[in-house]
């Protein structure tokens, strides 16, 4: 019977030295790299397992619970084995947003088996708070300054919308009495800006013809005319004929001045009197522009 007992005693100091020893197999080790943080600061975080073989460790993933803390960004390392030992490593970028003056904090590491798993926890880092403001010394020590400092006045943003309200209602009030007439003077200096263009325009073409009648200044001249009296008397010039145009002006000596020209163009010929026949056409815009202008003072 006692030999039975020493078998026993025996054995279960066996199996408790074994299982001492695979315990002490798995070390696991956790601190921060600063001692203090403010709050919401950016803090890393080393957790570390050292273990022998036979063992299958995972470290906590963004699933994690890790409040009071918020994560931030995981960086895992390669594992390192020397002589049997292997060390796992990794850096947990955390946020603290506990307002305890000390934050203890740890994090645990899982040693998954075939049906279960075991959670081994580092000892606990502590992490402290550090405060943004500094307190007040119990005496207040000034400094003498006389110089002027410029202080920056906030915009009236009201009385710039009341002087924005006010012109536009000024504007309404003189659109209201006065727009008929301003429009009207608008359209005429409209049309004064734009026969200016055209005279000049007119010069500078007829001095080119002048200087090399060909077609292709013949055609320039006669297509700049056909289109400021398009604009003029508001009717398709471009596309009427000469003849079309003579009887619309009612003016059958503009044929004569057309034919000038057109000698040029279809028949390569020059005309015997250009120049009377260009002064002639610009004559009739000059003309007609007045009669315009003319009616629309009338109308006001």
């Amino acid at each position: 019977m006692a030999k039975v007992r020493l078998i026993l005693l025996g054995f279960i100091i066996i199996l408790i030295s074994n299982t001492f020893s695979l315990g002490q197999d798995l070390k696991v080790e956790g601190y921060f790299l600063q001692d203090s943080a403010k709050l919401g600061e950016r803090v890393p975080y080393v957790l570390k397992a050292t273990y022998g073989k036979g063992y299958n460790i995972i470290f906590p993933d963004s699933t994690y619970d890790f409040s009071p803390l918020v994560l931030l960004e995981k960086k895992t390392y390669i594992s390192k084995t020397k002589e049997d030992v292997t060390l796992d490593s990794a850096i947990y970028y955390l946020s603290n947003f506990s307002l305890d003056p000390v934050l203890k904090f740890s994090l645990p590491v899982y040693e998954i088996l075939k049906y279960d798993s075991i959670t081994y926890f580092a000892d606990e880092a502590d992490l402290a708070l550090k405060l943004t403001i500094n307190p007040l010394p119990e005496e207040l020590a000034f400094k003498d300054n006389n110089v002027y400092q410029p202080i920056e006045k906030d915009f009236n943003y009201p009385l710039l919308v009341g002087v924005l309200v006010s012109i536009l209602i000024l504007a309404a009030i003189l659109l209201f009495f006065f727009g008929k007439p301003l429009q009207k003077r608008w359209q005429l200096w409209l049309e004064k800006r734009k026969y200016k263009r055209f005279l000049l325009r007119w010069e500078k073409a007829e001095a080119a013809f002048s200087n090399n009648p060909d077609m292709g200044n013949a055609d320039e001249m006669l297509g700049l005319w056909k289109a400021y009296m398009e604009h003029l008397k508001d009717r398709p010039f471009r596309d009427w004929t000469t003849k079309e145009i003579s009887e619309f002006l009612e003016n059958k000596e503009i044929i004569k001045d057309f034919r000038e020209i057109e000698m040029i163009i279809y028949a390569g010929k020059e005309g015997k009197d250009i120049g009377q026949a260009c002064q002639n056409l610009k004559g009739i815009c000059a003309e007609t522009y007045q009669q315009k202008i003319t009616q629309k003072d009338e109308r006001k």
